[in-house]
């Protein structure tokens, strides 16, 4: 077992690391920017280390600042949570060159998995269908227009090496085609140095859900269920559950036999996550997140799993304390993300409680919510043996929470929890626009 190490990330993610190596016997070092010095993940760890100033680019997305954290802290390993620099696989390199453990996929998986275009195709070697799209990467709008004529409008253009949301445009006509492909282009390589896109057909209003899968890279892999992520605002998730109310025993079972012989031939390690559109009977692969998703408790509470700690298991030691023959799913549980929609201090915080209500944050009173990161501040999960029973759960959940400093989208979330179409289970990716947007 390693005896430290270095968590690089902020907030939420890193409070969770910490409190799995605690129980581990792992020592953690947390890093953080200036802006970050009073966060709960700083207080927690039993070392800290500033990192640079706010701007990501000089902190948290700052390589070198990292590596020399990790060393000079005589840590033995590198958790990299979620966002920044997780599925970078440069940084997974520069982390196994330094004699350091990178807490994810080998660095040739990542690259493998990060590239839309390469990743759609391995799927597609391995049993997984994939949604009737362009075979590589296009390069310009000649050639995008021709592909699109050959799918049919509408179709949906999407950055090679993207993800949430960024260089992504739906496209109905192909008069709207030139300008959206610069459109996305120009995000793409803004957001992640890379202008190449792809193009598919795109599916109107169909299920997104997701499979998490763990591995220890010598052929063990499970699958803890899925999780439905439709409910998404500017194509950022609001609210998941685990199991998807759209997904049956049988396409469950089809969707992991294919996911797990793609695990099993990449020989990946730790934890993973599968996307796929679902519309009726058919599914689709999307991606793989090859990392720890912000909606991993879902998992963890419809299985009784601690996906972290079987992710630094999988990394470090080459195995799971995880049987996937055992895995059961038990119940339902479902997520709230509650985002921060302005900065500020935090005047009052009480936090719900009760039988299953898990609340996940880095939030304390008096602490100043920073203007430079990503806007969720907390994770209000709930867990009960029906869909129903976590749904008047989760609504007593949300009454209790009370956030005073800052405005919030606690009322937001109430309105989606108790609204008629959420309820019914019957609803796709559409959503939220279609429910809650305003003409």
């Amino acid at each position: 077992m390693i005896k430290r190490l270095l968590i690089a990330n902020r907030g939420e993610i890193a409070v969770r690391i910490i409190r799995t190596c605690r129980e581990l016997g792992i020592k953690t070092v947390a890093v953080y920017s200036t802006a970050d010095q009073d966060c709960l993940h700083v207080r927690l760890a039993d070392k800290a280390v500033c990192i640079g100033p706010p701007p990501s680019p000089q902190s948290y997305l700052n390589r070198d600042n990292l590596l020399m954290a990790a060393i000079n802290t005589n840590s033995d390993a590198i958790h990299p949570g979620v966002g920044f620099l997780s599925e970078t696989a440069a940084f997974a390199r520069l982390v196994r060159d330094n004699g350091l453990i990178f807490i994810g996929p080998d660095p040739d998986v990542i690259d493998l998995l990060g590239d839309k275009v390469q990743a759609r195709k391995t799927a597609q070697e391995f049993g997984l269908p994939i949604t009737p799209g362009t075979a590589t990467a296009i390069a310009d709008p000649d050639t995008a227009c021709k592909a699109a004529l050959d799918l049919g409008f509408p179709v949906i253009i999407k950055a090679a090496s993207g993800g949430g949301g960024k260089g992504m445009r739906i496209v109905r006509t192909e008069a709207e085609l030139a300008e959206n492909f610069a459109l996305a282009a120009a995000e793409a390589e803004a957001n992640f140095g890379d202008k190449r896109v792809y193009i598919e057909r795109f599916l109107e209003n169909p299920r997104h859900v997701e499979l998490q899968l763990l591995a220890d890279g010598n052929g063990k892999v499970a699958v803890l269920g899925e999780r439905d992520c439709s409910v998404q605002k500017h194509h950022q998730k609001l609210i998941e559950e685990s199991p998807s109310p759209g997904v049956t025993a049988a396409m469950r079972k089809r969707m992991s036999k294919g996911a797990i012989r793609l695990f099993q031939e990449l020989k990946y390690q730790g934890a993973g996550t599968i996307e796929f559109l679902v519309e009726g009977n058919a599914f689709y692969f999307m991606e793989v997140n090859a990392r720890i998703q912000v909606e991993h408790p879902v998992s963890e509470l419809i299985t009784n799993t601690d996906i972290i700690r079987e992710q630094i298991l999988a990394c470090t030691e080459a195995r799971m304390e995880l049987d996937p023959a055992a895995v059961q799913i038990n119940g339902w549980a479902i997520e709230c993300r509650i985002n921060a929609l302005t900065p500020g201090r935090i005047t009052r915080l009480e936090v719900p409680g009760g039988p299953g209500v898990r609340f996940d944050s880095f939030l304390y009173a008096g602490y100043i919510v920073p203007p430079h990161y990503d806007s969720m501040v907390a994770k209000l999960v709930v867990h009960a043996p029906s869909r129903d029973r976590a749904l008047r759960r989760m609504e007593r959940a949300l009454s209790e929470l009370c956030i005073e400093g800052i405005k919030t989208n606690r009322q937001e979330q109430q309105y989606i929890i108790e609204e008629n179409v959420f309820r019914s289970g019957n609803f796709g990716n559409a959503y939220y626009k279609q429910t809650f947007s305003t003409p």
